[in-house]
């Protein structure tokens, strides 16, 4: 089997480090790997198959020699660094917002667009965690039956604002447990401890946040179909990992929930967890750290006589949300000779 030279661009942050993992876990074909971040990581060592490797500095000529890079160090670098990689011949696939919208940049989830990779387009865009999990819910229901119209809640962990947000919580838990006065947020708008925040990234001119419209614009890229509607609305909630979406969907055709168990049963990378009698659910405690994307509470909506279901979407937001897309967008390059 043929073995590829890897670098992880952003490896000391809360994503590059689960990226590491699920490079070594899914035993991906590695001949060389290359951990790069900025000035303040250098010194630091991370292992990887049992060996101890020191992170470097990252530059504009890193990627030379390099077949594929893994890039989670935030858009403004991903816009001044991945050109030259992809100049130099790697393949680059970026966890940021810098290049999703490009429009001949693929925007891809390997379970539901593949074929939107090719060999000539060697920076692809790894979509937004909490889109992620909703296009692999949606692709065999939109297949069968064509989705019309979406309407989709967010409940996105702290984790999804990386290392200073998981702190902030972890810090705002503590003083409470001590009965001490909470820490002032830094990384969220408010206090996250025992709070919900209705506020994910800033609002725009509709008065959605960008957060929301980054759901709304890659949803109907990923799918290829700009009729879909699609609503959103994001909440930061006190949970370290796991996103969980409330979605509602009205169909062109028929769609019976019995139906759309079926063929969610049968989706890869999807694990239906529908047993309301039995209190079977998907809930994040269940999701963290895991590879999987789970689907239940699947119903028709009652209050229309269209085409609607409603059903609940959890995923590990750090794994398939990030790290875990991002390894398997590389793997399908593999599987595609590209």
């Amino acid at each position: 089997m043929k073995k590829y030279k890897v670098a992880i661009v952003g490896a000391t942050g809360a994503v590059g480090l689960e990226m590491i993992r699920m490079l070594e876990c899914r035993k991906f074909p590695i001949e060389n790997i290359k951990f790069l971040a900025s000035e303040r990581s250098i010194g630091k060592n991370l292992r990887f198959n049992n060996k101890e490797i020191a992170v470097e500095l990252l530059t504009k000529n890193s990627g030379k020699g390099i077949d594929i890079a893994l890039f989670s160090a935030g858009s403004e670098i991903s816009k001044e660094v991945a050109p030259f990689f992809a100049a130099d011949g790697c393949f680059v696939i970026d966890n940021s917002n810098a290049w999703r919208m490009d429009k001949n940049v693929p925007l891809v989830v390997p379970e539901v667009n593949p074929n939107d990779l090719s060999k000539n387009k060697k920076i692809i865009a790894n979509p937004n965690c909490s889109t992620i999990q909703l296009v692999v819910a949606l692709k065999p229901l939109h297949d069968f039956a064509k989705i019309k119209r979406i309407i989709v809640s967010t409940y996105q962990s702290v984790s999804g604002a990386g290392q200073k947000g998981i702190n902030e919580f972890t810090d705002q838990i503590k003083a409470w447990s001590k009965d001490e006065t909470l820490p002032q947020p830094n990384k969220f708008q408010y206090q996250i401890a025992f709070n919900l925040i209705p506020q994910i990234d800033t609002f725009t001119e509709n008065d959605y946040t960008k957060e929301e419209m980054k759901m709304t614009n890659e949803t109907k890229k990923i799918m290829n179909d700009n009729s879909i509607e699609v609503s959103a609305t994001c909440v930061r909630v006190p949970v370290f990992r796991s996103h969980s979406e409330s979605v509602w969907i009205e169909t062109e055709e028929l769609l019976s929930p019995q139906k759309a168990k079926e063929l969610l049963s049968q989706t890869e990378g999807i694990q239906l967890l529908d047993d309301p009698e039995r209190k079977k659910y998907p809930m994040p405690l269940f999701a963290e750290n895991m590879q999987t994307t789970y689907v239940g509470r699947i119903r028709s909506d009652i209050s229309t006589k269209n085409n609607a279901l409603t059903f609940w979407v959890v995923s590990d937001n750090l794994l398939k949300g990030a790290a875990l897309n991002a390894v398997q967008i590389a793997e399908t390059l593999i599987k595609k000779g590209v």
